[in-house]
């Protein structure tokens, strides 16, 4: 998974607070939209995005306060990627279309596990659940 990691480190890298802003704004819009992504090759990352989702809200929301930025930036990073239509693996080709966005979503729960496992259990979640390899 470094290579996958290394993109998302990248990518990461360039979320600014604005960025936040702008994704905290469509959390609403982006729940609709994963939770109605049926992919049966990867039947996780709805509730994994969703997860994402409730994480980025919450922090934006000033609710989390022990969760670095980076580690932030990672999932706004993971919700935009997947968000987009046409990435590496365009979301319109069957069985595969969404394999790299699982693969983001993946790493970014695998790099931050010490933090999302926690903020798991405090919402009710089972962390092995959530993490799941889809």
């Amino acid at each position: 998974m470094g290579e996958i990691s290394d993109f998302v480190h990248r990518g990461a890298a360039k979320i600014t607070p604005i960025d936040l802003e702008r994704v905290h704004k469509n959390i609403p819009l982006l729940k609709l939209e994963f939770a109605d992504l049926k992919d049966p090759h990867h039947p996780h990352l709805s509730e994994q995005l969703g997860f994402l989702a409730d994480l980025v809200e919450d922090f934006a929301e000033g609710m989390l306060e022990d969760i670095p930025y980076f580690t932030i930036a990672e999932a706004v990073f993971a919700l935009v990627y997947a968000h987009r239509q046409i990435d590496l693996i365009p979301d319109s080709l069957p069985e595969y279309g969404h394999s790299d966005d699982s693969a983001v979503v993946r790493a970014v729960l695998i790099e931050n596990q010490r933090y999302f496992s926690k903020y798991a259990v405090d919402q009710g979640k089972e962390w092995e659940e959530v993490s799941t390899e889809a």
